[in-house]
């Protein structure tokens, strides 16, 4: 037989043996569960054997110890005459309360020598165990303060989170609103472009200068900005002529000149700006 029809074998008979009459729970059967199961059956039977060995030591030291105490009790008979059924109800209460004790504390025997070290013993232990009982007592309010200042801490981050949220939404809103309004600009701009565009065609098929164009109307203002600049130092240069006195006759030519040279500039000046409402 191979190992793994071999292990489903063991498999099937370790489940057939812990559900018994009951029926077996549908699984998948593969290799993976196979293995899991035969571990599994391993292990209890591993454990089986443990709790059988002891019991059966436990079953010894019983038998051991009824017949200590049957040879205990023969004895007594022998010695002093002395049997537990002979006892009062007080003295069997005693007698109960005694092995009870001896139990309790684990103790070979009912002498005293075995009693007070096992008493000592439970002293010791019971100081260990209010010692750590207010270990744990100020670990457990270290703890409370800890969780109250966790959960104070947890709500202020509630709300931290909270006010994220609403400004991020409000900021998500804004942001929406910015981008529509840039689409409706693109989309106004487009039309404008295309409104310039279609106008330009249009003049242009009617026989319009190009100088008359929007790109040319701004060439020329900036151009006229700086004749305007150009300007103000001849009429400065002409002021100064007419403060001449030595050469009237020089003066006076000089000064044709320049109202010459002004009024062309002006004429012109004129003339663009005319051209520009146009």
């Amino acid at each position: 037989m191979e190992p793994q029809e071999e292990r489903e074998t063991q498999v099937a008979a370790w489940l057939k043996k812990i559900f018994g009459d009951h029926p077996i729970p549908q699984y998948e059967v593969n290799p993976r569960t196979t293995e899991i199961l035969h571990h599994l059956s391993e292990r209890n039977r591993v454990r089986d054997r443990d709790v059988y060995l002891v019991i059966e030591d436990l079953k010894q030291k019983a038998s051991e110890y009824k017949s200590e105490a049957k040879y205990l009790q023969d004895l007594l008979m022998e010695s002093v005459n002395f049997s537990p059924a002979n006892l009062s109800s007080t003295g069997s209460r005693y007698l109960n309360a005694l092995v009870d004790s001896a139990v309790a504390l684990e103790t070979k025997d009912t002498s005293l020598a075995s009693f007070i070290p096992a008493v000592n013993d439970l002293t010791s232990d019971l100081f260990r165990t209010k010692s750590k009982s207010e270990e744990i007592k100020i670990e457990l309010e270290k703890l409370e303060k800890n969780l109250t200042a966790t959960l104070v801490l947890e709500k202020c981050l509630q709300e931290d989170v909270k006010k994220a949220e609403l400004h991020l939404s409000t900021e998500r809103a804004k942001a929406d609103n910015r981008r529509q309004n840039m689409d409706f600009l693109k989309a106004k701009s487009e039309e404008f472009r295309f409104g310039i565009k279609a106008a330009e065609e249009q003049l242009s098929a009617r026989g319009m200068d190009a100088s008359l164009s929007h790109q040319s109307l701004v060439a020329l203002s900036e151009k006229l900005a700086r004749l305007k600049q150009q300007t103000i130092p001849l009429k400065k240069k002409l002021e100064s002529y007419l403060d001449l006195m030595p050469n009237p006759s020089l003066a006076q030519v000089k000064i044709e000149e320049a109202k010459r040279e002004l009024d062309s500039i002006e004429a012109e000046l004129t003339r663009r700006v005319d051209m520009m409402e146009l």
